[in-house]
């Protein structure tokens, strides 16, 4: 069985005085049955790592660069994050590809990286609406999976998240059937190229305007299991009941 993972990734947003709300989500969430992680900008990552230490929340980080050490000016390594009590870091992720023109191959360099640190890599892949629009889906995903992460990879050290682009903050949720589609091929995609033992350990989030008010249909879909959730996840009243849908589901 593979444990369910509600990740909540706050962006680009949030000074000290955020950290209350993971202190709420701390001790709203004493005992947990799905594994729950916060990824906070990097300059809270060390405090929210002493706010979340013993609990059941994990926090991690949103990026690293794949080198360890060097002469590059504001950026972050993964064994950086890991020293900061981080235990995960989201790579590849829609707006990093668009905004510092990541490719593949430097989403999949980051991965290497972030395994060898220790850390989880949580590799993001989507589809932009053209994309969508045009029957590339499947093709664009595959695409991204097969030059996204790396061939050394284990189970619990690989999370793929499926984020649509045209539904990351803009309240569009792909249908049920085509969020299936997705997982479903995924799913079939790294069984085929790690083996069923690895393949079918490696878990699959959806992420894209996932709220209180869907969470639960969305994760009684096959091959979905958990979710990367981005706005909802700021405040604790809001990310509870996300993580209670994933209880129950």
């Amino acid at each position: 069985m593979r444990r369910k993972l509600a990740a909540g990734n706050w962006k680009m947003n949030g000074t000290s005085a955020a950290l209350s709300e993971l202190q709420a989500l701390v001790v709203a969430h004493a005992t947990a049955g799905v594994d729950i992680l916060i990824c906070p900008p990097v300059s809270l990552l060390y405090r929210a790592a002493e706010i979340a230490s013993g609990s059941v929340v994990a926090v991690g980080g949103q990026d690293c660069h794949a080198a360890t050490t060097g002469a590059h000016t504001g950026d972050t390594s993964a064994e950086m994050l890991k020293d900061a009590g981080g235990t995960s870091v989201i790579l590849g992720h829609s707006e990093r590809r668009a905004d510092h023109f990541e490719t593949d191959a430097t989403v999949c360099a980051k991965s290497k990286a972030a395994i060898a640190a220790g850390l989880i890599a949580i590799v993001c892949l989507g589809e932009s609406l053209e994309q969508r629009e045009a029957g590339e889906t499947l093709d664009v995903i595959g695409g991204q999976l097969a030059g996204s992460v790396p061939d050394a990879v284990s189970g619990g050290g690989l999370v793929i998240a499926y984020e649509p682009i045209w539904a990351i903050g803009t309240g569009k949720v792909p249908t049920l059937e085509q969020i299936g589609e997705v997982h479903g091929f995924l799913r079939a995609q790294l069984v085929a190229r790690f083996g069923d033992e690895i393949g079918a350990a490696i878990r699959l989030l959806y992420g894209g305007s996932v709220k209180p008010g869907n969470a639960t249909e969305i994760f009684a879909v096959a091959d979905v299991d958990g979710a990367l959730v981005g706005g909802a996840s700021l405040k604790e009243a809001d990310f509870s009941p996300i993580i209670a849908a994933l209880e129950d589901s």
